[in-house]
């Protein structure tokens, strides 16, 4: 028999009986329905033939249901991920600024001569392509020198980055900006380098987070990760999406910045740990620093640090008097306020929270890295472009 259903203005799904003209909504009281259908014709000759049609009408039927809504599952999984990776259409950077300043007046929260004059100020920044350092806290790895030179308790050795500025997230990109902000913190320490003056003569400034997403698409049209700019259809500017360490590794390598991804894909240790990724950091800051000394504020930039679902900045490693490794990060969701306590002078190590993280803190599945080592020529630019093309990283066993 053939069966036939359609969808009523509201989306609803009609069954229609295979035996009769009688419409359904719900399948499990059509079954009933036919059953009596069943029990009419269960002394006729073709009983049997019958029943096997309507059983197979009603598998069919169930299949064809199963089907639907596994489609509408994945339907509303796939939405649910472009919303989360920013991807979803909603506006970018400076749409979401002014929603949340909406929110802030709609609130009581903010005055609305406060909401113009920010307004102005996030459109001239916009307009510039330099961040307003409004989220800004500088000093503190030169404050973090001064307090290791006089605290013995438990730390034996510490390594420190050259100076670094701590960018967090603002109004405008709250949720999705850890891999902006944590570029603008490895940028800060770079600029204060002048191995990298010439690298970046173009970017004397710290960039907003639209100039830096203009400035990866301008590394994926010079032929950085295509599969990755296919990811998000070769376009970051006026969308909420998530970046990683590719395009970090893209946009550095387009500014001929020397860098590599190095992958920590599983646990190298008890409980989900990866005591590999220490000893490796560990490694990074204190070759070519193997003096004597107990407190060794380094010339190495700080590496960019990434996991799924978020992104920190590594500023240097304490090794402890028990041999333990405790890495200092820099988190873009601390507030100033926070970062700004451990700036004052009788800053003692319960501030130091903040930025402490030991081998049983960093549990996640996968980690990677993107760490920086001088400058790139023009021929080895163009040779990892093509590089990148087939693969960027590379796994620790």
């Amino acid at each position: 028999h053939c069966v036939s259903f359609s969808e009523t203005e509201n989306c609803e799904q009609l069954y229609e009986c295979p035996m009769c003209s009688l419409t359904c909504t719900n399948i499990h009281i059509l079954e009933e329905h036919v059953n009596l259908h069943l029990e009419e014709h269960s002394f006729s000759d073709d009983g049997n033939i019958r029943d096997l049609e309507l059983a197979q009408w009603l598998q069919t039927e169930e299949d064809k249901r199963q089907r639907s809504e596994e489609e509408k599952r994945e339907r509303e999984e796939f939405k649910k991920l472009q919303r989360q990776y920013g991807l979803d259409n909603s506006g970018g950077y400076k749409q979401q600024f002014l929603k949340s300043m909406e929110r802030e007046v709609d609130r009581g929260r903010m005055q609305p001569f406060e909401y113009h004059k920010r307004k102005a100020d996030m459109m001239e920044c916009l307009a510039s392509g330099i961040d307003d350092g409004k989220t800004k806290t500088s000093g503190v790895i030169e404050a973090l020198c001064k307090y290791y030179q006089n605290e013995n308790k438990d730390v034996k050795r510490v390594w420190l980055s050259t100076g670094v500025d701590h960018f967090h997230s603002s109004l405008g990109d709250r949720g999705w900006g850890c891999g902006y902000r944590n570029f603008q913190m490895l940028l800060s320490s770079l600029l204060q380098n002048s191995l990298y003056n010439d690298c970046l003569r173009d970017t004397t400034l710290i960039p907003s987070i639209p100039k830096i997403q203009s400035m990866i698409e301008d590394a994926w049209r010079e032929g950085f990760d295509p599969h990755g700019a296919s990811h998000f259809n070769s376009r970051l500017r006026g969308s909420k999406a998530w970046i990683g360490a590719c395009e970090i590794y893209s946009l550095l390598t387009n500014l001929r910045i020397k860098c590599r991804i190095i992958d920590f894909h599983k646990p190298t240790g008890p409980m989900g740990t990866h005591p590999r990724l220490f000893e490796w950091i560990l490694h990074y800051y204190s070759t070519d620093n193997e003096g004597g000394a107990r407190v060794v504020c380094t010339s190495k930039p700080p590496i960019y640090l990434q996991h799924q679902g978020h992104s920190r900045t590594v500023v240097g490693i304490e090794e402890k008097k028990n041999k333990a490794l405790c890495l200092l990060l820099f988190d873009p969701g601390c507030p100033s306020q926070e970062m700004q306590k451990l700036l004052k002078q009788n800053s003692g190590g319960t501030n130091l929270k903040l930025l402490r993280k030991f081998v049983g803190s960093l549990k996640e599945k996968q980690y990677q890295i993107v760490a920086v080592d001088g400058v790139l020529s023009l021929e080895e630019k163009a040779a990892r472009c093509c590089a990148s093309q087939i693969l960027t990283s590379e796994k620790i066993p």
